[in-house]
């Protein structure tokens, strides 16, 4: 019992730390709690955002709940701010299914430049809507062109893999979502993809930059040059330029059809995967699904001077909503990940800490990852962990 008590016990510490979960010490997290106004130093592959209305050592956020499930989980993030003390104020914005008109999207766009930063759900496009995808025209309109999806296995959680450690960089402007289709006569649609030099090396600098940054060792670029010889040639041979200049990071290309094979049957050769648009989306939602699923996996939209964050797969989960089962931890996951972009890095850390200790210690599961518990009893769960912290803090300070 005692060495099966130990082995999980080192499992729970290797996993923690490939989430970056430090110990948090006094300074750093009183400093937290105190709001003091410091950006975290960031390199190149994570532009620092400019950090708009800000006053008194608070931040203001904009908030865009979507459909489905995101409105309770908006919800549930605002209570466990509360509870964690995380001096940043919410500026809610409607823009889902009801709220989709050019207005509510201005609205929308103003207030994400505004703040410089959004906690997002899904907006749903049905396929007959006439606006298009408002998630796909937000990302473009901002020039949020890195979507970077982290995909961990959890201990504890079952799935057909373990091990798995990869990083999906998607280049998000452009590509099949450049929404550029039009009917040539009746019976007849031409949808454009829109390859271009300056983004493809962008989106691969940022993938290669992002490797050192992180102590990474392989980028895979992922592609269908055999077919598109001009669109998925250019991004490919981006790729390689850009790879000669990263010599201490191995690279290799993949066709997009193998590496979906690859993917499902051995997952564990994959470190840091960057793709074009369409491909990034379905790799990102075949990883997703080999770990956990749309409910543990958080994602980040970022650019130069701007940044989204919200579940890594963009489900909606509308036909979940309102069961009070939907999993919580990649929309409080993303929020961690959106308060360490802003600088409140001990905040970000209580609450990550958190999630990960009722999913892998606690075991309190929603029924995704085949459990039973509520969405409300896991959220309640992380706010125990989040109080039992604070008073910890408060208590060496008294």
């Amino acid at each position: 019992m005692a060495s099966g008590v130990g082995r999980s016990a080192s499992v729970l510490r290797a996993f923690v730390s490939n989430f970056s979960l430090r110990t948090l010490s006094n300074e750093h997290f009183l400093s937290g709690l105190r709001c003091v106004s410091c950006l975290h130093k960031r390199g190149y592959s994570t532009p620092a955002p400019t950090v708009r209305a800000q006053y008194g050592g608070r931040h203001t956020v904009t908030l865009m709940a979507g459909d489905g499930v995101g409105p309770e989980l908006m919800g549930h993030v605002k209570q466990v701010f509360r509870y964690a003390g995380v001096p940043v104020d919410f500026e809610e914005i409607r823009l889902d299914r009801e709220h989709n008109d050019s207005e509510a999207f201005r609205q929308a766009l103003l207030a994400v430049k505004r703040n410089g930063t959004a906690l997002k759900g899904s907006v749903e496009t049905g396929i007959d809507s006439p606006t298009g995808s408002l998630n796909a025209q937000l990302r473009t309109e901002l020039d949020l062109f890195a979507s970077v999806i982290k995909v961990q296995s959890i201990p504890g959680v079952q799935t057909r893999h373990d091990n798995i450690d990869v990083v999906i960089i998607r280049e998000n402007t452009e590509g099949e979502y450049s929404n550029l289709e039009h009917e040539n006569v009746p019976g007849v649609v031409e949808s454009l993809k829109i390859i271009t030099a300056a983004k493809s090396t962008r989106i691969a600098r940022y993938a290669f930059n992002y490797a050192v940054e992180h102590g990474r060792k392989k980028v895979t670029a992922v592609h269908k040059a055999n077919i598109m010889k001009l669109g998925d040639g250019l991004f490919l041979e981006c790729c390689r330029k850009v790879s000669e200049e990263f010599p201490q990071i191995e690279f290799e290309s993949m066709i997009i059809d193998n590496c979906s094979m690859q993917m499902v049957s051995r997952p564990q050769q994959f470190d840091v995967m960057v793709l074009p648009n369409l491909y990034g989306n379905i790799v990102g939602n075949i990883a997703a699904g080999l770990t956990g699923g749309q409910g543990v996996v958080p994602g980040m939209n970022i650019g130069e001077n701007y940044a989204i964050f919200e579940s890594g797969t963009r489900n909606s989960g509308r036909s979940i909503a309102g069961k009070d089962i939907a999993n919580p931890a990649a929309m409080l996951l993303a929020s961690a990940d959106l308060l360490e972009h802003i600088g409140l890095k001990s905040h970000s850390e209580l609450i990550r800490d958190a999630v990960i200790k009722v999913i892998v210690e606690d075991k309190i599961h929603t029924p995704d990852l085949g459990g039973q518990a509520t969405t409300v009893q896991v959220v309640q769960a992380v706010i125990g962990h989040v109080r039992e912290k604070t008073k910890q803090w408060y208590s060496h300070v008294h």
